[in-house]
């Protein structure tokens, strides 16, 4: 029987600071974002509200015209694959970094990324192998224009 495997990550959080793009030396570009998500639980002993940060490490390959709507605080919709790769540090010591390689970036809460006020509108997203909707199927009253999406 053969074994299967699952590597899947979906995120839902806030950008911890602007993203940055860079290109590799044959000119790709890999824009990279940290991600914090929240959880919340009751204490069963002390019966208080406890909460708790996680922060994630997002890299995305070959989309560097999203890195401009990827700003500080905006609520981000990631699902990508986790990564661990190895590297040596100045002083030689290996070191490991994990980190969600993204392959749907979807921005949350519209242009302002409060979220509430713009709850009605519809999320700007970067999926890599969705296909895209006919402009037609797009509320009229979204106030988006062509000249604002990435893409």
């Amino acid at each position: 029987m053969a074994s299967r495997s699952v590597n899947k990550v979906i995120l839902v959080g806030h950008l911890g600071r602007d993203a940055e793009t860079k290109f590799t030396p044959a000119g790709v570009s890999v824009t990279s974002f940290s991600v914090a998500t929240n959880r919340r639980w009751k204490d069963q002993q002390s019966g208080e509200w406890k909460e708790e940060t996680d922060w994630a490490n997002v890299v995305l390959w070959r989309q560097e015209n999203l890195a401009n709507y990827l700003t500080k605080g905006k609520q981000v919709y990631v699902e990508g694959r986790l990564q661990t790769r190895s590297y040596d540090d100045k002083d030689g010591k290996k070191q490991y970094r994990t980190e969600v390689v993204a392959e749907d970036v979807i921005l949350l809460g519209g242009r302002g990324g409060e979220g509430v006020e713009d709850a009605g509108r519809a999320p700007v997203s970067m999926p890599r192998n969705a296909p895209r909707p006919a402009a037609a199927a797009e509320p009229a009253d979204q106030g988006i224009t062509d000249d604002d999406v990435p893409f």
